[in-house]
């Protein structure tokens, strides 16, 4: 008998702000929920305001893990010091790999209309903290769809049970990242892994998810983080206004984590080093 992966978890998320005073959700990475191996942090921004978003995100250091920004709608400019600049838009994703260090900025390519997305850090294994930076990066016309009745998955990372593959690739931590687009009451059912990590995001309507321990569904509506547990097949079913969310898993670490501001390492030391190395521009 196939086990469906039940929700164990319901976010909410906490507001908070980041950068320059941008306004947003923060998902994962709060008191609440620190993380999910290997997922440090998720936010997600959605605003029609710009004084909630015009700042940006300025100059800033990573070290130690990746960072994923996927945006739904509007416009994001990163540049760095690494001579690496590029335009985010809707439906288009960059895949960071800030590894042993990297100075990046965020800001806004727009002055009004809605600004929504959400950014995502995964951690890296000890064995590639300290390696050189990298990005992969693709618009929305290069992400594949998985067409299936009433839904279309546009995957971003990793393989559907169809042969659909996305376009990012060499992850150690083997992600699935998707983009999902569900009509009124669609199912969308797709295995993973077992032991991976797995959560849901999302961004319009609402999906139905299993319970442990209970025959009824339960409902994760726009803004909210589901974390699933173990099991062969995933289902979501989408409720009767539809659904537009990001599923996402990937491999567990299973390492120690130690984090320090933007600096995500094994040990406190490593953090403490990573500062000195940033005020020292070694990055």
């Amino acid at each position: 008998m196939t086990t469906i992966r039940p929700l164990v978890h319901l976010e909410p998320g906490m507001a908070a702000t980041d950068g320059a005073g941008v306004k947003l959700n923060r998902l994962l990475g709060t008191p609440r929920l620190p993380q999910i191996d290997p997922f440090l942090m998720l936010d997600n921004f959605h605003t029609e305001n710009p004084d909630d978003y015009i700042a940006g995100f300025p100059p800033h250091p990573h070290r130690g893990f990746e960072t994923v920004t996927y945006m739904f709608a509007g416009r994001l400019r990163h540049k760095d010091n690494k001579g690496h600049e590029g335009v985010i838009e809707p439906g288009g994703v960059q895949w960071m790999t800030a590894a042993g260090g990297i100075v990046h900025s965020e800001m806004p390519e727009q002055e009004d209309g809605l600004m929504s997305g959400f950014q995502l850090w995964i951690n890296l294994p000890r064995a590639e903290k300290m390696k050189p930076a990298g990005y992969q990066e693709y618009t929305a016309d290069q992400i594949p769809s998985d067409v299936r009745d009433g839904v279309v998955a546009k995957i971003v990372a990793g393989k559907t049970s169809t042969g659909v593959e996305g376009p990012v690739k060499k992850i150690t931590v083997q992600p699935f990242f998707a983009e999902i687009h569900l009509e009124p009451n669609a199912v969308f059912e797709e295995p993973l892994p077992a032991r991976h990590s797995t959560i849901v995001a999302v961004h319009d309507g609402s999906i139905l998810l299993p319970r442990t321990g209970s025959e009824a569904s339960m409902a994760v509506n726009r803004g909210e983080l589901g974390v699933l547990g173990e099991g062969e097949l995933t289902r979501l079913e989408a409720g009767n206004d539809g659904a537009r969310l990001l599923l996402i898993a990937a491999r567990q670490l299973r390492e120690p984590v130690a984090r320090g501001g933007p600096f995500v390492m094994n040990t406190e030391g490593e953090v403490r080093q990573a500062m000195v190395d940033y005020q020292m521009g070694r990055f």
